[in-house]
């Protein structure tokens, strides 16, 4: 489970909700304080995750001129969701990336990049609709279904959800896995969980855990710049999986060190330098 630093939306950001084709979306929405916007972002979170897991990465990315909205998909966190597996299908989540994009963009192609669970969902909207966006960035994605030691996390996660409440599962939770001394408050973190919708969570990691090898479909998209970007460890997809992820896709390759799967929250200064800089390659037209 990501552990943003805090659930306090810097300065720069506001919190609300963006209406879309599709329903209305909790968001986090960062803009430069003076200056031209030089583009907008949007950026997509993880399993067990949301808009918070990038929070420390608005300010810098601000200061470097974009505008950059952070999502709560259908059934994390402040969005509501059904109880219906349906709705969270890859292609249900696909066509809300579309619909988010449509709602945010300023006129002009946008920056997408979705960390891990949202880097494949990120990827599944490109590939039904390429044309909204201008780059397209991976962070802790890897090409195709999690690891096996992941897959296990995942299964009893979801055989849990079943017969327990989401109040259970996380006292269980945080018995096998206490949290560390700095995390973040453990009732931001508690209170995300509970917000959450069970069946997006047993859904999503039902398609982590299958998730097929695209990425020959994704380098096809052409033109659109890739950038594969991850901490230096990873333990949801080997880091050379994303290597090789990255020479097939001809990606740029960022690798921050000292970072494991978050670098958004282990690092989140010399990820937003990194990300804003691949940004500043690629201006929108």
């Amino acid at each position: 489970m990501s552990r943003p630093p805090t659930f306090v939306p810097p300065a720069c950001a506001r919190s609300r909700t963006l209406r879309t084709a599709r329903g209305d979306f909790a968001v986090l929405d960062a803009r430069p304080g003076s200056g031209p916007i030089r583009g907008t972002a949007l950026l997509l979170p993880g399993f067990t995750g949301s808009k918070e897991d990038f929070i420390a990465m608005l300010d810098p990315l601000a200061a470097a001129g974009y505008r950059v909205v952070s999502v709560d998909g259908r059934g994390q966190y402040e969005t509501e969701g059904p109880a219906d597996e349906q709705a969270y299908a890859q292609g249900e989540l696909a066509r809300d990336v579309l619909a988010q994009a449509e709602a945010v963009g300023d006129g002009g192609p946008l920056h997408l990049l979705g960390h891990s669970l949202g880097g494949q969902i990120a990827r599944a909207a490109a590939l039904l609709d390429r044309s909204p966006f201008r780059t397209f960035t991976a962070m802790s994605s890897g090409p195709a279904r999690i690891c096996a030691a992941q897959r296990e996390k995942v299964r009893l996660l979801s055989e849990a959800l079943t017969v327990l409440s989401m109040a259970d599962v996380w006292e269980a939770m945080q018995a096998m896995d206490p949290p560390e001394e700095t995390a973040t408050d453990g009732e931001d973190l508690r209170r995300r969980w509970m917000l959450t919708q069970p069946l997006q969570l047993v859904t999503t990691g039902r398609q982590l855990s299958v998730e097929p090898d695209r990425v020959d479909a994704l380098a096809a998209l052409e033109p659109l710049p890739k950038h594969v970007i991850s901490g230096e460890r990873d333990d949801t997809w080997p880091v050379e999986e994303m290597d090789g992820m990255a020479v097939r896709l001809g990606a740029h390759r960022t690798v921050i060190a000292g970072a494991g799967h978050s670098p958004n929250t282990d690092r989140p200064a010399e990820t937003s330098a990194a990300v804003a800089a691949f940004w500043d390659a690629h201006p929108a037209v």
